[in-house]
């Protein structure tokens, strides 16, 4: 499968709640999807509460579908409390690279 649309989201967990926002994201119903081929998420080194995630789509519809769903929806639901302030998100469309775990 061709990644064909990504996006890089950096979030600030509330003080002490960055494990439970990484548990909820690694749990999250994108990763069994079948159009989303790439999620990572990773923490700062220096900063224990911020957290990125990284996902690659095979298309921005299906993205758009996917967010567009309960499943989805619930999942945000969720995330909101454990974070502070808005965040961040950039378009990224993966052209290579590797991911080994």
């Amino acid at each position: 499968m061709t990644v064909r649309h990504g996006f890089h989201a950096t979030m600030t967990a509330q003080p002490g709640k960055a494990d439970e926002l990484i548990e909820l994201l690694l749990d999250a119903p994108s990763l069994p999807h079948e159009d989303c081929v790439v999620f990572l998420v990773s923490r700062s080194a220096s900063d224990r509460n911020v957290v990125h995630v990284i996902e690659g789509w095979t298309s921005t519809e299906a993205h758009s579908a996917f967010f567009a769903s309960e499943q989805a929806q619930a999942l945000v639901a969720k995330l909101e409390p454990l974070l502070v302030g808005e965040s961040t998100y950039t378009d990224a469309v993966p052209v290579g690279g590797k991911a080994t775990f």
